[in-house]
């Protein structure tokens, strides 16, 4: 879609202004879900008028996560104790200007993007497009929602535990959190900067491999020509029954189509090593901000990271090479690795009204998620065939080429057992 938008624009079949109107229509259309927290339609109509009809992502709309600095645009990182203007844009919006984009907005992120939930913002909770009184997941909830609800092609949102890949998953699109540093963070409001990423979340595998070539200006990877080789995880097996059931039928479904399949198993001190690394860091660059108008979330989950002691956090660096070692290991034997996105569908949003039961459902959120940015390796998460609420498919390659092209044959053999 994204290619094909960009070269009808550069080909004058398409008018930018035309596709910035009908997004802003279908942002107004779906503004209950609060996906889009901010709607720069003056700005939006300004860079269609002036729009060279050039670049890669030429006229394609485009929602911008609100942690990323925009010039002009509000800058409060969904906080109520935030309330700045973008002084200039951060490098990846730069890229998307430079590759044709326009920036229609920013999109709802979960308070400062510490938490996985969607649902601690100054604007109220972001709402799922299948079910608005379930959850999207975040923190790049907003990004997750549009791309879902059909507002834009393409959003750019940030990854530090899961926060592109959970979002796409519980809203049934493609989330690409690439290879650490492969999109700049400079601009970004910082989380872990050991563990930080920019990603993209699109309808299609083709179009996120597309957005990163545009964004990398690089060539886009088109899919295995040969069944992959896939590392089938194990001993995380616990799983809600809709994602059991999915993930069963769509491993079947591969193994018909010639995938070969082995289980392998994963370290198992990821989680406390993430947090050991991500708690430290997150609570330096809060030093200095007064934290009472934070959400009561993300109150409580800087003052538990502020307890980590400073040997624990030695520990974590030295830990994460050794866990990145093993799992390039394990990597080297095959295209990809493959595990459920997210064990369980979208919460509903009443899940967690409490600190108990937020804290409960971040843990199910993100058990899936943090190897890739301990280890910085690229994932994907591709939607499977389902009945009933979004389930995804999380693919974890050596890099970003070759994760494109695992992701991208296995959702053509997904969409051909479908149809």
């Amino acid at each position: 879609m994204l290619e094909q938008i960009a070269a009808h624009v550069r080909s004058g079949q398409l008018d930018p202004a035309d596709l910035v109107e009908q997004a802003l229509a279908r942002a107004r259309d779906a503004a209950a879900l609060n996906a889009v927290v901010h709607l720069d339609e003056k700005g939006a109509r300004a860079a269609a008028a002036w729009h060279d009809r050039k670049g890669p992502l030429a006229g394609v709309p485009v929602l911008v996560k609100e942690i990323i600095e925009v010039e002009g645009l509000p800058y409060r990182c969904g906080s109520a104790a935030m309330d700045e203007l973008g002084l200039r844009d951060a490098d990846v919006v730069r890229r998307l200007h430079a590759a044709g984009a326009i920036v229609i907005g920013l999109s709802h992120s979960h308070e400062f993007a510490y938490g996985c939930t969607g649902t601690s913002n100054r604007t109220g909770p972001c709402r799922n497009p299948h079910d608005p009184e379930r959850m999207t997941g975040g923190s790049s909830s907003g990004a997750g929602a549009a791309v879902a609800a059909g507002v834009v092609p393409l959003a750019i949102g940030t990854d530090t535990a899961g926060s592109v890949r959970i979002p796409a998953a519980l809203c049934g699109v493609v989330g690409f959190k690439p290879a650490y540093g492969t999109l700049p963070t400079d601009g970004v409001f910082p989380l872990a900067q050991s563990l930080d990423h920019v990603g993209v979340l699109t309808q299609t595998v083709a179009d996120a491999a597309y957005a990163l070539a545009a964004l990398t200006n690089s060539m886009p990877t088109a899919p295995l020509s040969t069944p992959p080789r896939l590392g089938i995880v194990t001993g995380r097996t616990e799983y809600d029954a809709e994602v059991a059931e999915a993930w069963s039928a769509g491993l079947a479904r591969l193994q018909t189509a010639g995938a070969t399949t082995e289980p392998i198993g994963l370290p198992d001190d990821i989680t406390r090593t993430a947090i050991d690394l991500q708690g430290p860091e997150a609570v330096a660059n809060h030093a200095g901000r007064s934290t009472d108008a934070y959400q009561p979330d993300v109150q409580l989950r800087l003052k538990e990271a502020a307890e980590v002691q400073a040997w624990r956090y030695v520990q974590a660096r030295r830990d994460t090479e050794t866990i990145r070692a093993q799992v390039k290991a394990v990597l080297d034997r095959y295209d990809a690795v493959v595990l459920p996105t997210v064990p369980l569908v979208a919460p509903l949003i009443s899940a967690v009204a409490d600190l108990s039961g937020s804290t409960a459902v971040r843990a199910q959120l993100m058990r899936n998620t943090r190897l890739a940015n301990l280890t910085g390796f690229p994932a994907i998460t591709v939607p499977l065939p389902v009945r009933g609420l979004p389930v995804g498919l999380q693919v974890i390659a050596k890099d970003n080429e070759t994760a494109a092209a695992t992701a991208g044959w296995i959702a053509g053999r997904l969409a051909a057992a479908e149809g």
